[in-house]
C-alpha cells in the first residue's frame, strides 16, 4: 500500500514561496498578463526563471523553457453576395471565413440551409458549426434579432493558428429567397490578416529511472503526466474613464483599471510551479512530468492547441489542469472539485488515494456551465487524454470573475495551499506509475467547432 507522509508533503509545499509566486504573477507590474503585450512577456520570464530554479529541463526540441509560436488575427474586409442576380444589401449579410479571399459562382459550390420561422435558430447554427463544408444559411426575418447578434459577432477580430484553411459561412436574412430556386450566385469574401507571436512556458521533470516500486509497476519511460494552467488574463480595462473626476480621487479610492487575474489563473499557475518544486524532491518518479503554463486561454485556448500538435497524445497518461483554486469552494476550505468526473476513472484513482489520508475530491457542482469544455483540458481531451480541470471556484457566486477586483487580497492563500497539498497527494500514483487512468471516448467529447 502506498503510504503518504503528510507532514513531509506539507513541509515541502512552502506557504511563503506560494505567496511570493502569486503576488508576483498578479501584481500591477504584470498589467493583467494580456496576450500580445510586453507585460505577459514579464510573466513568462518569471515562470521560466522559477522552472530553472527548480531544476526542470526544457521541452523536447526547445533550447529554453519558452515555446513560441504564431497565430493569425483575422477581420472581415469585404463581403459581396448576389443571389439570382439580386445584390443583397450588407445589412442583411454576415460572413465568417479564415481565408484571405474566397469566391463562389454557382450554387453547387456550397451547402444551402434555410432557417424558417419556426426553426430552432441556435440548434441549426450549432449543427452548421460542427460541419466541414462551405455553407450559405438563408434566414427568415423572424430571427432578425438573433441574426443581428451573429452579424456583430462575425464582424469582430478572430484568431486562428492557421489561415487559408477550413470552411466558410455566409448568413443572409432574406425571406423571399426560395432554397429550391437558387439559379445563380456570386459570393466574394476578403479578410485582413495580421500575424502575432505567443509563448507557452514548459518545463520537464524526467523520471528518475529507479527500479519499479513493486513487481506490478513496469517501466513507464515513454509515459508523461501533464500539470497545467493558463497564465494569460485580460490586461487593462479599456472602458472610457473620462467622466471620472480625477481631482476627487484619493489614494484610497483610485480607479482600478488592471485585471490582475489573481484567481484566474495566477492561482493555477502558482500551483503548477509549486507541484514542480514538490516533485523535484521526490525519488520515485517513474514517469516524465510536463509542467505547462499555457498562453491565450482567454482568447480561445491557442496555447494548448499549439502544444497538442507538438506531442504524441498517446504518451500522455493524464492531464491535471488547474483552474482557479484561490478561494474556498462550496465544499469548504481546502476542498476542490474535478470536471468530467464520469469521463474516465481518474476521479476514482484520485479519491482512492486521497481516502488513505482521509481527504476527498468532489464532482463538478456546476454541470450546466459546461466547465469541462471551458479550459485548456478540452483540447487534450479531444485527443483521448484523460484531461480534466481541477478547481475550487464557486462559479455561480464568484463576484470577481473577469473583474478588476480579482486581486490577491480577495484570495484565501491558506485554502489554496491546502488544495495544492491535496493535489500532490492525489497525483502520486500517476507520477509513480502505479495507476493509469482509462482513456477518454473521443466520440463522446464534443468537437471544437469549425467556425467558432
Amino acid at each position: 500500500m502506498l503510504v503518504i507522509n503528510i507532514a513531509f508533503v506539507q513541509a515541502e509545499i512552502n506557504l511563503e514561496q506560494i505567496k511570493t509566486d502569486i503576488e508576483t504573477l498578479a501584481s500591477d507590474e504584470m498589467q493583467g498578463r494580456k496576450v500580445f503585450t510586453p507585460a505577459i512577456d514579464k510573466a513568462a520570464d518569471y515562470i521560466a526563471q522559477r522552472f530553472e530554479q527548480i531544476g526542470l529541463e526544457p521541452f523536447s526540441g526547445l533550447s529554453s523553457f519558452k515555446q513560441s509560436f504564431s497565430i493569425y488575427q483575422i477581420s472581415p474586409k469585404t463581403t459581396s453576395v448576389e443571389i439570382n442576380s439580386e445584390k443583397i444589401a450588407s445589412e442583411y449579410v454576415a460572413s465568417l471565413t479564415y481565408h484571405k479571399s474566397r469566391s463562389w459562382n454557382k450554387p453547387g459550390d456550397f451547402n444551402i440551409i434555410f432557417i424558417s420561422e419556426n426553426d430552432d435558430f441556435r440548434k441549426i447554427i450549432g449543427q452548421v458549426n460542427q460541419g466541414n463544408n462551405d455553407t450559405l444559411v438563408l434566414i427568415d426575418p423572424k430571427h432578425k434579432a438573433k441574426f443581428a447578434r451573429w452579424q456583430s459577432f462575425f464582424s469582430r477580430l478572430k484568431s486562428r493558428l492557421e489561415v487559408n484553411t477550413g470552411p466558410s459561412l455566409i448568413l443572409v436574412l432574406k425571406t423571399e429567397i426560395d432554397t429550391f430556386d437558387i439559379k445563380t450566385v456570386k459570393i466574394h469574401l476578403t479578410t485582413s490578416t495580421t500575424r502575432k507571436s505567443l509563448t507557452n512556458v514548459i518545463g520537464i521533470l524526467k523520471g528518475n529511472n529507479l527500479k519499479p516500486v513493486n513487481s506490478k509497476i513496469s517501466s513507464k519511460k515513454n509515459e508523461n503526466v501533464i500539470f497545467s494552467a493558463h497564465y494569460d488574463h485580460l490586461g487593462v480595462k479599456e472602458e472610457d474613464t473620462s467622466h471620472i473626476d480625477k481631482n476627487n480621487i484619493t489614494e484610497d479610492k483610485e480607479v482600478d483599471l488592471i485585471f490582475n487575474g489573481a484567481d484566474d489563473d495566477a492561482s493555477g499557475t502558482t500551483a503548477v510551479i509549486a507541484l514542480a518544486e514538490h516533485y523535484a524532491t521526490q525519488s520515485n518518479r517513474n514517469r516524465d512530468l510536463i509542467f505547462v503554463a499555457f498562453t491565450a486561454e482567454e482568447i480561445g485556448g491557442f496555447g494548448s492547441q499549439y502544444f497538442s500538435k507538438q506531442i504524441n497524445a498517446d504518451n500522455i497518461v493524464a492531464m491535471i489542469n488547474i483552474e482557479m483554486i484561490g478561494k474556498p469552494s462550496k465544499f469548504g476550505t481546502g476542498e476542490f472539485w474535478m470536471t468530467g468526473f464520469e469521463r474516465s476513472d481518474l476521479a476514482h484513482i484520485i479519491n482512492t488515494n486521497l481516502e488513505k489520508s482521509r481527504f476527498k475530491m468532489h464532482q463538478d457542482p456546476y454541470p450546466k456551465q459546461q466547465l469541462f469544455y471551458r479550459s485548456d483540458n478540452a483540447t487534450l481531451a479531444r485527443l483521448g487524454v484523460p484531461a480534466h480541470s481541477f478547481s475550487a471556484s464557486q462559479a455561480d457566486t464568484n463576484l470577481h470573475y473577469h473583474k478588476a477586483s480579482d486581486e490577491v487580497k480577495t484570495l484565501d492563500i491558506k485554502s489554496m495551499v491546502e488544495v495544492i497539498k491535496k493535489l500532490s497527494i492525489a497525483t502520486k500514483p500517476l507520477v509513480m506509475g502505479s495507476a493509469t487512468p482509462t482513456r477518454l471516448d473521443t466520440t463522446k467529447v464534443r468537437k471544437k467547432g469549425n467556425f467558432f
